[in-house]
Order: structure tokens, then C-alpha cells, then sequence
């Protein structure tokens, strides 16, 4: 009888200490929401995907990255983190989400997830075709990554995993503002509204695969106002460097397309969120509206003129930086600043989030 009170006595404060622990983890704001976040798309998203490849989309030295840890370039193409970053964060998952390819990845990177993104992709398969990671192609690395994690965790668990994972998708700005208004490729064939209606379709497929992989919780981001970036001002805006009207109208005919196809697809198939995210507001009231968020600077980027260098042009050799990265919305001609990020960020957790759990 002695033993077996102290059996049960040890029982019941094992399992009060798990009960505190799991009530102190919650409190603490530290219990993930989902399992883990899964990142698809471009330079946004990316966080040195592009390393390994033979491509001159790389920001793999400095000045990138001088305001991450330890001053460390990792191939972000900001001066910090950038929005997976603070996605995953948000979610309670994890503080960096790290590249699936040319990274040492653990057991634990893989089951609370990675970003398959690549700086310089695009819906329009002629975007990628500069040594860049195709939307197609992320796909199918994402088909590997499963089997990587079922070999970890067992099909049961990796199913959960899978299941409750968040997925987020940013892509589309590079076809605008590349492949359609700054070389000739597609230009001489197609109008605005037909080159736009390309998009969609690259973009609804690649939605329907990633469901028919497995995802149930898809946030979606909308193009950003392309004409007030920097290098768009600087391409397209005149000798005032003025926001340029057509690669605005073109990302809003993409945003209110998309969202009535993300809609269809969400009807289309029961359990499935797909929620599309609006950073073409507040992106905008960024550039427009510095002042308001602390900002001096929105029309060019920290890195050299601002005007623009991106990428191998914004390197520690031919560009200096800004004295104070505070002032800046933008940290090249291309990218945002770590600080603008989170704003950014911050916006999208306070609005959608509720909408994808």
C-alpha cells in the first residue's frame, strides 16, 4: 500500500509539473500556434535560397545583413530579418526560418519549417529562367522536404504536421517589374490585362498543387504598389522619380483577380483557408505617409544612390549605406528595411491572422 501511494504521489506531481509547465509555456506567449510555417515565392520570402545557385540574384555579403545577428549576411535581402522571419516569429514557431537548400538543416528546422522561396522568381515561367528557383520547382522540393520529414517524424505525425502547418505564399512583383516592363520579353505580346490574366493562372495552379500536397492554411500575399518602389520610380517615373501609374494599375487588376480566384479555390475544396493578405495598403501608406511610422526617407533605398542599386549593386565596394537605417522605408531600390518589415508584418498578424487558425 506504502509503495503504491508513493507510485500515485509521484504520478500526480509529474503530472502537476507538466501541467504547470504547459500553463507557464502558454502564458509566456511561447506555445506556437501552428507546427509550422512553410514559405513559398521570391526575394521577399527568401533567406539564402539563392546562395547556391550559379545566379546574380545573390545579397550573400555585405552591406546585406548588417543589422541581422552578428552582422551576418545570409542571403535576406534586407539589412535584417525580413517578413518569414517575423511570420514564424509571430506564430509562436521559431525567431528565423531557415533556406532548404544550402543550409545545414536539423531535425527540428525541418518539422517547424523552412522557405523554399527564391529571390527573383515569378508565376510567368520566363521570370525564373535566370538560374532562380521556379514556383514549379519549389513544389517539388516541397515534395522532398515531406519525405525528409516523414523519415523523421512517421507519416502520422508529418500528416499533423502538415495539416496545421501555415503556408505562406509571396511571389508576382518580379514578373511586373522584370520580365513585363523592364525587358522585352513579354511586353510585345501582351497588354497589361492579358499579361495579368497569365499571372493568375500561374498563380491559381500553383495554389491548387500546394492543396492537393497537403496545405489547409494558406495566406496569400498580394503585390505590393510596384510603381512607388524605388527602382520603378527610377525606371519608369520621370526626371521627379515620380510613382509610375501602369505597374500600380497592373498589381491592383493582379489583386482583385487573384482574390476572386483564391476565393473560388477555398469554395472548391471543404476545410481549406486560403486567405489573401493585403500589403498593397499599407505598403503604400509607407511610401506616401513616411512621417507617420517614423520614417523620413521612402523614395529611395539606404544601400548607394537608393535609386537603383539591388542585389550585386548594392555591395560594400562600389555603395556606401545611409548613416541612419531608421529614417529608411527601404533598404535597397528593391527591398524594404527590417524595421518596415515588421511594420508590415505586425499588420498582417493584427488583420489575418484570426482568419487562418
Amino acid at each position: 500500500m506504502e509503495s503504491r501511494s508513493l507510485v500515485l504521489g509521484a504520478s500526480c506531481m509529474a503530472f502537476c509539473l507538466l501541467v504547470a509547465q504547459a500553463l507557464a509555456y502558454t502564458k509566456n506567449g511561447t506555445a506556437p500556434m501552428v507546427p509550422a510555417v512553410i514559405v513559398f515565392g521570391d526575394s521577399i520570402v527568401d533567406t539564402g535560397n539563392n546562395n547556391v545557385l550559379e545566379t546574380i540574384v545573390k545579397c550573400n555579403f555585405p552591406p546585406y545583413g548588417q543589422d541581422f545577428i552578428n552582422h551576418q549576411p545570409t542571403g535576406r535581402f534586407s539589412n535584417g530579418k525580413v517578413p518569414s522571419d517575423f511570420i514564424a516569429s509571430a506564430m509562436g514557431v521559431k525567431e528565423l526560418v531557415p533556406p532548404y537548400i544550402g543550409y545545414d538543416l536539423q531535425s527540428e528546422d525541418i518539422l517547424t519549417g523552412v522557405t523554399f522561396a527564391s529571390g527573383a522568381t515569378g508565376y510567368d515561367p520566363l521570370t525564373s529562367t535566370i538560374n532562380v528557383i521556379s514556383m514549379t520547382d519549389q513544389l517539388q522540393l516541397f515534395e522532398e522536404y515531406k519525405e525528409r520529414m516523414k523519415a523523421i517524424a512517421g507519416e502520422e505525425r508529418t500528416a499533423t504536421i502538415l495539416s496545421n502547418s501555415l503556408y505562406v505564399v509571396c511571389c508576382g512583383t518580379d514578373d511586373i517589374a522584370n520580365t513585363y516592363f523592364t525587358t522585352p520579353l513579354r511586353k510585345p505580346h501582351y497588354d497589361i490585362p492579358s499579361y495579368v490574366n497569365l499571372l493568375i493562372t500561374g498563380a491559381s495552379t500553383f495554389l491548387e498543387k500546394l492543396v492537393g500536397m497537403g496545405a489547409q492554411k494558406i495566406g496569400f500575399v498580394s503585390l505590393p504598389p510596384i510603381g512607388c518602389i524605388p527602382s520603378q520610380r527610377t525606371l519608369g517615373g520621370g526626371i521627379l522619380r515620380d510613382c509610375e501609374p501602369t505597374r500600380n494599375q497592373a498589381a491592383q487588376l493582379f489583386n482583385s483577380k487573384i482574390k476572386k480566384r483564391i476565393d473560388k479555390i477555398a469554395g472548391q475544396h471543404k476545410g481549406i483557408k486560403i486567405i489573401y493578405i493585403d500589403i498593397y495598403s499599407i505598403l503604400l501608406d509607407l511610401m506616401l505617409r513616411p512621417s507617420k511610422y517614423g520614417f523620413e526617407v521612402s523614395t529611395k533605398g539606404c544601400c548607394g544612390t537608393g535609386e537603383l542599386e539591388a542585389s550585386v549593386l548594392c555591395n560594400k565596394v562600389s555603395a556606401s549605406t545611409c548613416s541612419d537605417i531608421t529614417k529608411y522605408v527601404f533598404w535597397d531600390s528593391y527591398h524594404p528595411t527590417e524595421r518596415a518589415y515588421k511594420i508590415i508584418v505586425d499588420k498582417i498578424y493584427q488583420d489575418y491572422i484570426k482568419f487562418l487558425l
